[in-house]
């Protein structure tokens, strides 16, 4: 599987709240300069609750049309026929791999989470990431759960955001015998999840810093430990401002103050407050993001 930094890409829109095609190409542009593994549409920092399908299979498209690194896209659903749909529009495409988010709202038992993810598995051929964030979702994906998924051939690894490093720790335990991996889903514990045995980041904070997040997993990966501890140091004001508000709130005006398209976010999501923007501002000034 992919290592190293994968942005879960914004979806840029228009003043008239279409999908800004050409920035979202812009956008992947900055972030293969800025030295990332791959990228991933659709997730819930693109804003996919509020795509339409034909939205969401035409961001994917465009990403795997334009991208030169791997795409990861996001089709997950809480409806699994619609989940299906999704991920064999992703490997349609051309997508390298899929993101599925735990069923949200529904709250599933755990018999009904394996069948969700499984049903899903035997429909398609390319490599599957579970993704999971208990704070969006209102439901975990147990280790349990997890270990039981990861016996599929095509689930390939999980995208942990629960900000449980107990829980990361068992899931590598119980998946080591197999061909299983892990990814941070939360950029404040990328660091501990990678000391941990994960192999990369989900990351919301490298649409606006591609290069100090390369930086920190790169040096890690080289065991130069003192670097990616100062480097994760550096990037906290960052990591704590682009979290100011819901994601992907905050993050989207920071991509806009660096001076890369990306536009209001939809409905429900209102604007970020002057005051959260104007910290916002001041740690991106910090850090010289703004040119």
């Amino acid at each position: 599987m992919i290592q190293g930094v994968l942005p879960a890409l914004i979806t840029p829109f228009t003043k008239d709240n279409k999908i800004d095609e050409e920035g979202l190409r812009k956008n992947i542009e900055f972030l293969i300069e800025g030295g990332v593994s791959g990228v991933v549409p659709c997730g819930t920092t693109g804003e996919s609750a509020t795509l339409s399908i034909q939205e969401h299979e035409r961001v994917i498209e465009i990403t795997v049309e334009h991208s030169t690194v791997p795409v990861i896209a996001g089709t997950g659903s809480n409806n699994t026929v619609e989940a299906i749909e999704l991920t064999e529009s992703a490997e349609d495409s051309g997508a390298d791999a899929a993101l599925l988010i735990t069923p949200y709202y529904n709250k599933p038992n755990d018999r009904g989470m394996i069948a969700h993810f499984k049903t899903i598995a035997n429909k398609v051929d390319i490599p599957l990431i579970l993704y999971n964030v208990p704070s969006r979702t209102g439901i975990n994906l147990k280790p349990e759960i997890v270990a039981e998924l990861a016996k599929e051939s095509n689930i390939a690894g999980i995208k942990e955001a629960s900000g449980n490093l107990e829980q990361v720790t068992r899931i590598i335990e119980m998946t080591q015998d197999e061909d299983f991996v892990v990814y941070s889903g939360d950029d404040a514990l990328t660091l501990p999840i990678l000391s941990l045995g994960g192999i990369g980041v989900i990351s919301v904070v490298a649409n606006v810093a591609p290069a100090l997040v390369v930086s920190m997993v790169e040096a890690f990966r080289r065991k130069d430990l003192e670097k990616a501890r100062q480097t994760h140091i550096k990037l906290a004001p960052l990591v704590r401002a682009v979290f100011l508000e819901t994601n992907p709130i905050p993050v989207k005006k920071a991509v806009e103050l660096i001076g890369l398209p990306a536009g209001e976010p939809r409905l429900p999501l209102a604007p970020i407050s002057p005051e959260n923007e104007k910290k916002l501002k001041t740690v991106l000034n910090d850090l010289n993001l703004i040119k």
